[in-house]
């Protein structure tokens, strides 16, 4: 085995780079990379496995394997999956990128129908669309159902399935992702932001048989948080100062017309009913104003300085 230091380069040699995140899914690991090396035959590729810090027997079932495509990258702790596809992004070599989860639920016997169609038909991004769901009714499929609508109403990217996490990218789109907190629900938006010609195909779904999903009702409200936060970037993420200037000037008019209200009542009628709303607002529109002037200021350095990573990889190891 062989330590290397992370590449953001494309090698020309290498065609497909798989990007599998993994948290606790020890019983997993041996049987999915022998269907990918079975589904990618007769193609260059890399089997990229991230570890986002688990804490059963993963990583060494992964330190056991003999695969000389296999590449390991070891977090230093559990950052979650927007981390660790950044991670796993930003070591990828080949010319495209597949997404999947480590929990065998996917078939990558999929792959190379979504390779085909990326590489014929022009495609930035190839999404899937889970047939015949094996997941629970209730707790997995209704609010799935209802977060993908919402999804696709609020951004206006109409794609089926945003919960599948098979998918094909072209290498350079994936590395220029924004991938923090937990944005990869919303890898799709994201790539539209950045351009992505994309479409999406029905692929086949299995049920778990080893280790338990990381998924519940728990990450309903964290969907609608990072929804406000993509209809903030697709709108404002240039121009922040459109957002927060409008809200300023909006702010001053209702303050001058409640203070000329006031000055009416009192020409009219000799008494003065001051309202408390019209300096508040007075006052909320310079500081609206002040925070869209740091917002520019902010993405200025943002698009100015070196990027840096939200996540620290421990070991980098690639089998040979």
């Amino acid at each position: 085995m062989q330590r290397h230091s992370i590449s953001q380069s494309v090698n020309q040699s290498i065609i497909v780079s798989v990007v599998i995140c993994v948290y606790n899914e020890a019983g997993n690991i041996g049987p999915l990379v022998e269907e990918l090396r079975s589904a990618l035959r007769g193609r260059s590729y890399e089997l990229i496995y991230v570890n986002d810090g688990s804490t059963d027997g993963t990583l060494a079932e992964l330190d056991a394997l003999a695969a000389p495509e296999l590449v390991i990258v070891d977090l230093a702790r559990n950052y979650g999956q927007s981390q660790a596809l950044a991670a796993g992004f930003a070591v990828a070599q080949g010319t495209w990128v597949v997404t999947l989860d480590g929990d065998l639920q996917h078939d990558p016997a999929d792959i190379p129908r979504l390779l085909t169609l990326a590489e014929s038909g022009g495609y930035d991004m190839v999404g899937s669309v889970r047939a015949r769901r094996q997941d629970g009714f209730w707790l997995r499929k209704v609010p799935s159902w209802v977060a993908n609508a919402l999804i696709r109403r609020v951004t206006g990217v109409y794609l089926h399935d945003y919960g599948s996490s098979l998918r094909v990218f072209r290498t350079d789109l994936a590395k220029r992702l924004p991938l923090y907190g937990e944005l990869h629900r919303f890898m799709p938006v994201l790539a539209h932001l950045e351009g992505a010609r994309m479409t999406e195909v029905p692929v086949h779904h299995r049920a778990r048989l080893h280790g338990a999903s990381k998924y519940g009702l728990g990450r309903t409200m964290k969907v609608i948080s990072d929804l406000m936060l993509l209809v903030f970037l697709k709108r404002y993420g240039l121009k922040p100062m459109h957002f927060f200037g409008h809200g300023s000037l909006y702010m001053w008019a209702v303050s001058g017309l409640l203070y000329a209200y006031d000055g009416w009542h009192f020409l009219t009628n000799g008494v003065r009913h001051p309202s408390l709303l019209a300096p508040l607002l007075l006052v909320g529109g310079f500081q609206f104003l002040g925070m869209g002037l740091l917002a520019e200021l902010l993405l200025r350095l943002y698009y100015n300085s070196p990027q840096r990573t939200t996540y620290r990889i421990r070991n980098l190891t690639k089998k040979s």
